[in-house]
């Protein structure tokens, strides 16, 4: 009888896919072991914000937004010390149930110029990691200081977008957005926006990186570069659009 051939073209395929295989699984536990040192960066790991700002981060902040116990535990862990403020209502549209205020001594957020501060917690929550995350290295990367306190132009303020007599009504409304004008350095000096976002130099440039930082916590981030209504602040609020378009940056 005639001598079967041999194939060796498929046991050649056969090994490939078996390295290819193997390569995967690899990859996979590599991947696997990343992640889990890398919630952040996971869309289904709970939010912590004791750590860095991930992919992720952002999204998770807006979606505290229906979570009010959620997100004072969050600020609990983190030990951000904070007081709820009385549920207010004004009419069918403004009006907040999720209100807080930093405490005034807490070491761990530079205080709030003028005092008293209160916004909805999930940008209570925003704000303390962009302290921590963005703030205070910006400042001491371009200063060599911290930041000792943070000026604004207030939270909430019943009212419709750009102060109009009709339309859609401003985040403002809801306690979900707040006005940063400036920052106190520990030196005693000010960088605010209206003096220093169209200079050169350092002041500038710590402007810009607490704006593009900002944009990694906030879903709504608006600066002097978006219009001339932004031209003394930057606007952060947490509006959700849904998880297609959740942020603006400008």
């Amino acid at each position: 009888m005639p001598r079967q051939k041999r194939k060796p073209g498929r046991l050649r395929r056969a090994l490939t896919w078996l390295v290819l295989l193997a390569l995967f699984a690899l990859l996979a536990l590599l991947a696997y072991g990343w992640l889990r040192q890398h919630p952040e960066d996971t869309p289904w790991a709970p939010l912590d914000l004791a750590r860095p700002i991930g992919m992720f981060t952002g999204r998770k902040l807006v979606a505290l937004r229906g979570d009010f116990p959620q997100c004072r535990a969050l600020l609990d862990r983190a030990g951000v010390e904070h007081t709820v403020l009385a549920e207010h209502r004004e009419g069918a549209q403004c009006g907040y149930a999720d209100g807080v205020r930093f405490a005034a001594d807490d070491p761990h957020i530079s205080p709030f110029v003028p005092a008293r501060l209160g916004f909805a917690c999930p940008v209570a929550a925003a704000l303390a990691l962009w302290q921590w995350e963005v703030v205070q290295p910006a400042a001491e990367r371009h200063f060599r200081m911290r930041v000792i306190a943070i000026e604004h132009l207030g939270s909430y303020n019943c009212r419709r977008l750009y102060g109009r007599s009709s339309g859609d009504f401003s985040q403002h409304a809801t306690a979900n957005a707040v006005d940063i004008s400036g920052f106190r350095l520990a030196d005693g000096r000010r960088v605010t926006l209206v003096a220093d976002w169209k200079k050169n130099g350092a002041e500038a440039a710590f402007l810009r990186d607490v704006r593009d930082g900002a944009c990694r916590v906030f879903s709504t981030v608006l600066s002097p570069d978006y219009n001339a209504a932004h031209r003394d602040h930057l606007h952060f609020d947490q509006a959700d659009r849904g998880a297609a378009s959740w942020r603006a940056c400008r």
